[in-house]
């Protein structure tokens, strides 16, 4: 069986708190985007996870598909799998690749297996692996709160533009990301400031990571400015970092400083 896992962007990304469990409550949207890793899954006599591409760090036992696959593995008792994993979505990108891959593991197990688990059964087994893997089951347009786990579907939200990504050589951890948030609530619900013009969007729709990390980074600050004068009608960090995105009317034309960069355009339609 063969998925394809894709990334998402964070419209606003405002951590409100910090819970008595350790983690952040957030409120966020979530917007899956056609920036896509290659998985293979298929039955074998013993299990084994290889992977190609881009290069993934540490011991592959503590890959998030292991992961899934021994969680499912566990719970109903599947035979091994041989999977392949072609990764493609940079990582430490806050661009949620590693929680798709995981998320697209298990709903490949319960076809494969033909499980017929429900899409609520699943997404509670998601949140097992990680607080951004549940938003993957559906892989919609989602309002997002609570730690990450909290999806609302039925915000009325559409956009349609040119999506200019920009991933320079920097990965920023997640626990580096939060080691800087000062939380604060948010003065106005997220749906009223989305709901406004896009051309509100600068003034209020933020990601609070970027407060902390881009004086560590100022070169993230230069490409979000340098996104704003190619012509971007909103730009920001996605998730914790590093990848950057301008949102564009028009086809946009890539300034020479994001040469040397992972730089991809996209047509994004929600």
């Amino acid at each position: 069986m063969l998925v394809y896992p894709n990334a998402k962007i964070n419209l606003g990304l405002f951590i409100t708190d910090k819970r008595s469990d350790g983690y952040h409550n957030l409120s966020s949207l979530f917007l899956p985007i056609p920036w896509q890793d290659e998985l293979q899954i298929e039955q074998a006599d013993t299990f084994s996870f290889s992977s190609s591409g881009l290069a993934i760090s540490g011991n592959p036992q503590h890959n998030l598909v292991v992961k899934a696959y021994e969680l499912i593995k566990a719970a109903y008792g599947i035979p091994p799998v041989k999977i392949q994993l072609h990764k493609v979505i940079p990582m430490g990108a806050g661009l949620g690749g590693g929680s798709a891959d995981a998320a697209f593991t298990l709903k490949a197990l319960d076809q494969l297996f033909e499980l017929k688990l429900s899409e609520q059964k699943l997404m509670e087994h998601a949140a097992d692996l990680g607080s951004d893997c549940p938003f993957f089951i559906k892989n919609k347009a989602a309002l997002v709160s609570g730690r990450g786990e909290m999806l609302d579907y039925d915000f009325d939200f559409k956009l349609k533009a040119q999506l200019l990504l920009v991933k320079p050589e920097l990965f920023i951890s997640t626990a580096e990301a939060y080691a800087g948030i000062k939380p604060k609530p948010l003065s106005r619900p997220l749906e009223t400031i989305l709901k406004a013009s896009t051309a509100e969007w600068r003034k209020e729709l933020h990601n609070d990571f970027e407060a902390s990390l881009f004086p560590l980074y100022p070169e993230l600050a230069n490409i979000k400015q340098k996104l704003y004068e190619a012509g971007a009608f909103y730009a920001a960090m996605s998730g914790s970092g590093s990848c950057m995105f301008g949102l564009f009317k028009e086809q946009p034309e890539q300034p020479e400083e994001f040469e040397g960069m992972q730089t991809i355009i996209l047509q994004l339609k929600i």
